[in-house]
């Protein structure tokens, strides 16, 4: 069997990722036309903060054996898969890459902090708007479906139902795509992180359009108007309280911001505990 050329076989992948990534799919300004497709190589070398040098030498497959961390800020700069990832460490340096950290569990006491709030509606949600943890109270209010799994940009940009609850939804949807940019600079590795920003930035025109702003934005306070199905209007105030020992995990609470909103809410929690447990999603829990 013919032996592969490791060198030749990583400067062929380094070009088929390259040449598929556009700039706008990379957070990049269009400017012009451009000869070749995909992205060139002083851009890749500036997106992985290497120099354009040392980047054409491992594309030629001439450069040393690269370090795991370097190959991981070229594997973020191309939007590689975790298969791609893989792969690119595999050719590059014969090894399988380093693990991904993971998010921390939550702590029971955090359950418990959510479960001994029965009036507020309350969830923890990590930086890549996955829902980790809610109380009854949320469930009460968005539906025993908002549970953990759910992504809550995903429903803001993605499902129309949301959209229309969402009275405030221009500015809520705003302050959501400033703050993943803000956690993507923070947790430029994270694999889970870069999927549902591609793809947010593919299916939805809003996100793309805001997402190449650049605004960055920390969403830990605000207040926002919900239209609720069987309540009408509910204006409540959110505030974020980070979980001391997780990466940038967060509490959502949720208090009513008018005695007419506590008052609905008080009786969304009554009829909550007489269904026990009866599945209805209400898509405004973003």
């Amino acid at each position: 069997m013919e032996r592969v050329d490791s060198g030749a076989e990583l400067g062929a992948f380094l070009r088929a990722m390259r040449e598929r990534l556009s700039p706008a799919d990379a957070g990049l300004p269009v400017t012009g036309r451009r000869r070749t497709p995909g992205l060139r190589r002083q851009e890749v070398a500036e997106l992985a903060a290497v120099s354009i040098d040392w980047y054409i030498r491992l594309e030629q497959g001439r450069a040393v054996t690269p370090g795991a961390a370097v190959l991981d800020a070229v594997a973020a700069a191309l939007r590689l898969s975790e298969a791609e990832r893989a792969h690119l460490h595999l050719i590059a340096r014969g090894a399988q890459p380093p693990p991904r950290p993971a998010s921390a569990a939550l702590s029971p006491s955090v359950q418990a902090i959510l479960d001994g709030m029965p009036l507020l509606p309350a969830y923890a949600m990590d930086y890549r708007c996955d829902v980790l943890a809610r109380n009854a109270a949320a469930a009460a209010l968005f539906g025993d479906s908002f549970a953990p799994g759910v992504n809550t940009a995903h429903l803001l940009f993605l499902d129309p139902a949301t959209r229309t609850a969402q009275l405030d939804w221009d500015r809520v949807a705003r302050e959501t795509v400033g703050n993943l940019r803000l956690h993507q600079a923070r947790h430029p590795d994270d694999p889970r992180l870069h999927e549902v920003i591609d793809e947010l930035r593919t299916t939805s025109r809003d996100f793309a359009t805001w997402w190449n702003d650049h605004a960055v934005q920390d969403r830990s306070h605000g207040t926002k108007r919900i239209h609720h199905p069987t309540e009408g209007t509910l204006t409540v105030t959110y505030d974020t309280l980070l979980i001391p020992g997780t990466s940038d995990t967060r509490l959502y609470v949720l208090t009513p911001a008018t005695p007419a909103t506590a008052h609905a809410l008080a009786t969304l929690l009554t009829a909550h505990a007489h269904r026990h447990g009866t599945t209805r999603l209400h898509p405004a829990a973003v």
